[in-house]
């Protein structure tokens, strides 16, 4: 498991690895802020189709043959970047990594599964949703330490970082058993979301809606806090944005750590609302160009993220039967990815007519109106799970 959970944390590393070098490709390659919000989802958009493709398919063509060859894929989409010289190179690389991280989701919680003894899985899969969120932050994060302190080819060193570490994780899986099923006619598998239909009003709207706003909300974060801080806080530190998604990621997931409350549905609640107001709070920074009030407002993104990340996927994992707890989580995985794609390419838009303080308090208007259904409906969804745990 634990060798598993490391392939988990450079594939996430490599999938945010890019957010700091945001700025410099404006400025290298002269893009403006809604080139700069499609290179960030462009990114969201082929990982979707491949997560739903993968995740149908993935047993019948190996799990072990997907997940390396998501990592090859992983290490092509680096080395294009290492070899960029025009602005559609860049998209191109990240096309790649939209696949090779959409085929990896697709099948890497399943192979993780293969590789846990039956009363860890549940355990097992906490840790996976941990690991991930680390490895999205630590991301940036040595990217941008990388940008800001060793000054040698800005546009090509950090990836340099980062293929080490793809080709250690081809590694390290090579050293796992396959495990595969022997399952036959998976090739006639449907294409589908895969949420069985006695769960499915619950999933949508107290773990679907919920992650999608989590993903909505710190995406935004994520494409756009390297020239928050750049153009409204007006930092030069390029290591700053990597620290604040470090901090926003990295913190949501030692927020994770905190065993109270335990019940996940009031976990759910005060995260998602601890979420919307560090939200409004990068709102206010940028209105007053605070440095010390971004920090802030990740700080409380970062746990509100991180306990509503923990909630959702805990449910996703707990109400489905094992045998659907597959495709569930891969549906849960599918509705975060979706948050990465049309808000912020709304933002984008948005900062074509408007300033980027306008774009965000919109956006926060959009994703507070959801918060608040995720409330109301979360008093019908604790009386369904209160009966099931008092049935079992």
């Amino acid at each position: 498991m634990k060798r598993m959970l490391l392939v988990f944390l450079i594939m996430s590393i490599g999938a945010t690895f890019i957010t700091p070098l945001f700025p410099l490709y404006s400025e290298y390659y002269h893009l403006k802020s809604l080139h700069l919000t499609i290179l960030f989802s462009i990114y969201a958009v082929f990982l979707l189709p491949t997560l739903l493709i993968v995740g149908a398919k993935g047993s019948a063509w190996g799990i072990k043959k997907v997940l390396r060859s998501s990592i090859w894929i992983s290490i092509a989409s680096t080395l294009l970047f290492l070899g960029s010289s025009h602005a559609w190179m860049l998209y191109v690389a990240r096309i790649l990594e939209g696949i090779a991280y959409g085929a990896f989701t697709g099948t890497a919680v399943a192979f993780l599964i293969k590789q846990t003894s039956a009363n860890k899985v549940s355990t097992a899969v906490k840790l996976s949703g941990m690991t991930v969120v680390v490895g999205f932050g630590l991301g940036p994060a040595i990217a941008g330490l990388v940008l800001q302190y060793l000054h040698l080819q800005l546009l090509r060193l950090p990836f340099w970082f980062l293929l080490g570490m793809l080709v250690s994780s081809l590694v390290i899986l090579e050293s796992l058993p396959k495990h595969e099923d022997s399952v036959k006619n998976t090739n006639k598998a449907k294409i589908s979301l895969g949420v069985p239909s006695n769960i499915r009003s619950h999933f949508w709207s107290f773990i679907g809606l919920p992650i999608f706003t989590v993903f909505t909300l710190q995406g935004i974060a994520l494409s756009l806090i390297p020239s928050f801080a750049r153009n409204v806080i007006h930092t030069s530190n390029l290591s700053v944005s990597g620290l604040l998604i470090l901090l926003l990621l990295g913190g949501g997931s030692l927020s994770q750590l905190v065993k109270n409350p335990i019940n996940p549905v009031t976990r759910i609640r005060i995260g998602i609302l601890i979420l919307a107001f560090g939200a409004w709070v990068i709102v206010y920074s940028g209105e007053t160009s605070s440095l010390f009030l971004l920090w802030i407002a990740i700080f409380f993104q970062g746990i509100g993220g991180g306990w509503t990340f923990q909630g959702t996927l805990s449910l996703a994992s707990e109400i489905p039967r094992p045998e659907e707890r597959s495709g569930v989580i891969s549906a849960f995985y599918f509705c975060a990815y979706s948050g990465f794609i049309l808000p912020v390419i709304g933002v984008g838009l948005l900062t074509q007519f408007f300033n980027l303080n306008f774009a965000l308090f919109s956006l926060n208007l959009f994703a507070t109106l959801i918060v608040i259904y995720v409330l109301i409906y979360s008093v019908k969804f604790n009386r369904s799970y209160t009966k099931i745990h008092h049935n079992s």
